[in-house]
């Protein structure tokens, strides 16, 4: 990551009210988000939006040329323009045209990329932000945080601050008195100015219309008062049909600021009349700038559904510690660290990339079903591949990928720690982990890995045999975890295997963009579990079974070692969360857990892979709930605690503010212990338990259920 965004990242993380701003924010949102979305089926209705948008994105040269007709057959004058140069000067042509003076603008992310109100005001000319957030930041010369809520970083004080000084007059930090002034500032602009200029939500090349959606009713005044109207639209924005835009309307107020409806929805199909009878001028501008390229990339053309509604911005955990001013450029967060790569180019988005935490949650919201956890990895691995990356993480790949090497390397490893452990934690870290160690305790690597534990433990023969797929934390730093789930599964009458030549799952280089090293991996553990005769393959880290799964597999087929790729299927056919299959055990009859005794009281941490790539969140709490133990739901439960694999260690300013807040969510259900499925999310919630002094056990759902049989026993 360059240093300058890191540099960033660090000053983000200490402004007095940024985090604090954005969190009060994401909470509401995730409440009245849930409020609004209220007897609509949300998969059907996006489902719709993701197959209108597709379709629209596969023909978009067809859509622009018939849409151009539509509107010039109703009196616009449209072009379509490619550079951001070329948008520019297109206005700057028309304003000198008419003489204008003045031009009132509503929001439009378009302007913004082209970087508009910079050279109209070079050229003279007076440009007036309408739309209540982005008149605060033109006030505040900066550029806008947040794609729908602008000045969401500011605070009243400060709107107060700026509003007095374009004013001359003092004014109180009081929101209606506030909202009042920037009324009666505004309102002469409207009537005044020579050129209006909106973007628009949604262009119909059915009929050449555009929608356009506020909560201020400013656009349509800006659309309509003044005697010129030009419209600024991304090519993107067109759908074929004007059917097309009722599951837009449907999802976008609901999604983008959680109402059931926006207060105004403007079609415009056509220039205003003027009052004289006649008609007002109108210039439509069907913007490029790559998206055509984009539109043509397998993967990338899945970007162009976007609505623009911004709620993968508003359930991202890093945006609401960071901001729009450090996670992206003109498009902020998730969607605008691919958007960034793929419109301004690589050089423009390097590291925003990094900032991704791989969580899930903004795939989950949005509303056109956009992968924005898959395209943003693909930003990684074509950036990789584009700049090697550094000498370090090229070095640790290596060694990942070579099982023999690595295995060896965490032995010695093991053994080097000594004089640095005190009992389970680490007292004193080397110098390239020394800052891990100030908000959690790291854990110390077992004495005795998993794999060597396994040969000596005692278990019936059985016709039904699964194998233990351990992975790096459980196989080397938590092995009793692998003893927990044997106990388990021995319970219910199947015996476990243990392929000694099985590896990391890959998920490490995966994340990180390094494809070979993932796919060495994934052909390693293919050939390990080949021709094992087993009902299943138990993986306890979903990060693990999200790789064996799926992952692998594309390894396997990009990296061109196909003749893998049946081993890899195979596994991956076979591989399953240990909840899902120990619920499967209960549900049969062959696992019977000793419920019946009141249990203290626990709370439960969804692993974000376990929730949002398995949806496999219900299978553990029901297994504890059936054994006895009274689970308390805390709050957020679901939002990631900042482990994030190798992110804890690239990002630890970001990762520590992340479990903080974890903790404290916790601490608030009065919970002795917490209960999760990812030896990751107990490596950081345990850690950073023992560092806050927090009196909490953090187990993994498989040992808190043997534990019962252990005392039954």
């Amino acid at each position: 990551m360059p240093a300058e965004l890191r540099e960033q990242v660090r000053r983000a993380l200490e402004h007095p009210h940024l985090s604090a701003a954005l969190t009060r924010f994401s909470e509401d949102y995730r409440a009245s988000r849930a409020r609004a979305y209220q007897g609509i089926d949300f998969e059907s209705l996006r489902a719709r939006i993701a197959e209108r948008k597709a379709h629209a994105v596969e023909r978009l040269d067809r859509l622009a040329a018939r849409f151009m007709e539509a509107a010039a057959a109703r009196g616009a004058h449209v072009v379509r323009l490619h550079a951001p140069s070329e948008v520019r000067e297109y206005i700057l042509s028309v304003a000198r045209r008419r003489g204008a003076r003045l031009i009132v603008k509503s929001k439009s992310m378009a302007t913004e990329e082209v970087h508009l109100n910079a050279e109209l005001e070079q050229a003279g000319i007076e440009v007036k932000e309408t739309d209540l957030g982005e008149w605060i930041i033109q006030l505040a010369r900066q550029r806008p945080s947040h794609m729908v809520l602008p000045a969401i970083h500011l605070t009243r004080d400060d709107v107060a601050e700026l509003f007095s000084r374009e004013t001359g007059e003092r004014l109180q930090a009081e929101i209606a008195r506030l909202v009042r002034v920037a009324r009666e500032q505004l309102r002469e602009k409207f009537l005044h100015a020579e050129i209006g200029i909106t973007g628009a939500n949604i262009a119909v090349a059915e009929t050449g219309s555009l929608v356009l959606l506020t909560n201020e009713g400013n656009a349509r005044l800006v659309a309509t008062l003044p005697p010129v109207h030009i419209a600024v639209v991304g090519i993107e924005k067109l759908v074929e049909r004007f059917e097309d835009i009722e599951p837009i309307l449907a999802a976008l107020p609901r999604s983008a600021t959680a109402q059931q409806i926006t207060s105004y929805v403007s079609i415009l199909t056509g220039p205003a009349e003027a009052a004289d009878g006649g008609v007002k001028e109108m210039h439509i501008i069907l913007y490029d700038h790559r998206r055509m390229e984009m539109s043509e990339d397998p993967l990338f053309c899945q970007a162009l559904q976007c609505i623009r509604c911004a709620s993968c911005l508003n359930v991202c955990p890093v945006y609401r510690l960071v901001g729009g001013h450090v996670f992206g450029k003109v498009y902020t967060g998730a969607i605008g660290a691919v958007l960034t790569a793929c419109i301004e180019g690589w050089d423009a988005s390097r590291g925003l990339e990094q900032l991704c935490i791989q969580c899930g949650a903004c795939r989950d919201v949005c509303p056109a079903k956009v992968d924005l956890p898959e395209l943003i990895l693909e930003v990684r691995r074509r950036a990789a591949a584009a700049v090697p990356q550094p000498l370090a993480a090229r070095a640790v790949f290596s060694i990942v990928s070579n099982r023999r090497a690595f295995h060896a390397l965490l032995r010695a490893a093991s053994l080097a720690q000594k004089p640095l452990a005190d009992g389970p934690y680490l007292r004193h870290l080397p110098l390239w982990l020394s800052g891990q160690g100030k908000n959690r305790r790291l854990p110390a690597l077992a004495a005795e890995p998993l794999r060597d534990r396994f040969p000596r433990l005692e278990q019936p023969r059985s016709d039904r045999r699964a194998a233990l797929f351990a992975g790096c934390l459980i196989d080397f730093v938590y092995p009793e975890i692998g003893e927990a789930i044997v106990r388990l599964l021995n319970r219910a009458g199947i015996e476990v295997v243990f392929p000694e030549k099985q590896t990391c799952c890959g998920a490490p280089a995966h994340f990180s963009g390094a494809l070979d090293a993932a796919a060495a991996n994934a052909r390693d553990n293919a050939e390990a579990f080949s021709g094992i005769e087993v009902e299943a393959v138990i993986s306890a880290c979903p990060t693990c079974t999200v790789a064996l799964q799926q992952d692998a597999l594309r390894a396997v087929r990009e990296s061109g070692a196909r003749q893998y790729l049946a081993e890899a299927e195979q596994l991956a056919g076979k591989t399953v969360d240990v909840a899902t299959f120990l619920q499967r055990l209960v549900s049969e009859g062959s696992l019977r857990l000793p419920g019946g005794r009141e249990m203290p009281p626990l709370t439960y941490h969804d692993s974000c892979h376990l929730k949002r790539t398995l949806h496999a969140e219900q299978p553990p709490r029901e297994l504890l709930r059936a054994s006895g133990y009274e689970l308390r739901e805390m709050q957020e439960c679901d939002v990631c605690c900042g482990m994030g694999g190798s992110y804890s260690l690239r990002m630890p300013e970001v990762s520590s503010a992340m479990l903080a807040r974890k903790l404290r969510m916790i601490a608030a259900t009065g919970a002795g212990g917490v209960a999760l499925d990812c030896p990751g999310c107990l490596m950081q919630i345990r850690g950073g338990s023992a560092a806050s002094g927090q009196p909490v056990q953090v187990r993994h759902t498989a040992e808190w259920l043997a534990q019962l049989l252990d005392t039954a026993n």
